[in-house]
């Protein structure tokens, strides 16, 4: 909406003494002869905003200019500014409006309370893009008109129309009642009953969405912490498990059991290694966490498993014999 970027304008002269027509185009993700109506409609509104020409020349506001608010401390906005730094409301498709919300947080603090919080805010990162080994960690990509819709439908309780592309199958029109959104490292679900059955969508697999008028059938209210954590334990607990005997280094332990489903029975042997049972999906998982730990880890049992692991290295063998 219009006014609402009109008081983002307003807050980023105020954070930032002088932009740009091209500058404040890009915070605002709009065009610069739309920055620069904005101007003239701030102008005629009365808001104290001026021209500088030359090479670093830019809009400003005349000193001076501000509306206080006292409510916020500043370990309270220090709070909202680390919040804010999460990257969950990418997935939801809320960016824009979570980076107008941090300005008008910031600006509602005293003056000498802005500076303090805005910088100790710079000295927390929160899920940063990539790991400590360089691996990239990469956002799922929604499109605009399908994370919108799927949200107006969760937050108004109404039925959601939703083309989906599930996995190895063709896509399908499937209406459904949502209960819920959640991110897990960047990636959107969309938490929902179909026929009474419930489903979890990967919201970037959803190919379009319809937000319909019927209301949805759900509770008035619902944990969804509690919700994700028994859909996840379904999910664990379901499929066509493997347990297997693995003999893995020490140091190694924390990667197993981040990728098991379980670990139990746990000894050291002789040598000082660990020996323990692994429960995993199913043996496509099994075989992918043990060749993942190479030669840190053994697989005791069972055969198929160990079969499966020297085919895989006496081919990455024999394609580099040569």
């Amino acid at each position: 909406m219009r006014a609402d970027r009109l008081v983002s304008l307003v807050l980023l002269l105020r954070q930032n003494g002088r932009l740009s027509a091209t500058a404040l185009a890009r915070e605002l993700e709009v065009s610069t002869r739309t920055v620069l109506r904005d101007i003239e409609a701030l102008s005629a509104a009365g808001v104290p905003v001026y021209a500088e020409r030359g090479r670093h020349g830019g809009f400003a506001l005349l000193p001076g200019f501000q509306t206080e608010l006292t409510g916020l401390n500043h370990d309270e906005a220090l709070a909202l500014l680390v919040a804010g730094s999460r990257p969950g409301a990418q997935a939801f498709g809320l960016g824009s409006a979570l980076a107008s919300a941090m300005r008008k947080v910031v600006d509602a603090l005293p003056e000498g309370h802005r500076a303090i919080a805005a910088g100790a805010a710079q000295r927390v990162l929160i899920d940063p893009e990539t790991d400590l080994l360089s691996r990239r960690l990469v956002a799922e990509e929604v499109p605009d008109s399908v994370v919108t819709e799927v949200r107006r439908a969760v937050f108004a309780g109404h039925k959601l129309r939703i083309h989906y592309a599930a996995v190895d199958q063709s896509p399908k029109w499937r209406t459904v009642d949502p209960i819920g959104l959640v991110t897990v490292r960047d990636q959107g679900y969309l938490l929902a009953t179909r026929s009474g059955t419930e489903r979890t969508y990967r919201l970037s697999r959803v190919l379009a969405a319809e937000e319909l008028a019927e209301p949805a059938q759900r509770s008035d209210r619902v944990d969804l912490d509690r919700v994700w954590q028994e859909r996840g334990t379904r999910f664990r607990t379901g499929g066509d498990q493997v347990t297997v005997l693995v003999r893995v280094s020490p140091a190694r332990r924390e990667d197993l059991v981040r990728t098991a489903l379980a670990v139990a029975a746990e000894v050291t042997d002789a040598g000082g290694w660990l020996r323990l049972e692994a429960t995993f999906q199913d043996s496509r998982h099994a075989e992918w966490a043990l060749w993942q730990l190479a030669t840190d880890a053994e697989a005791l049992t069972p055969n198929w498993l160990r079969d499966s692991l020297r085919e895989r290295a006496a081919a990455i063998a024999d394609r580099y014999e040569s």
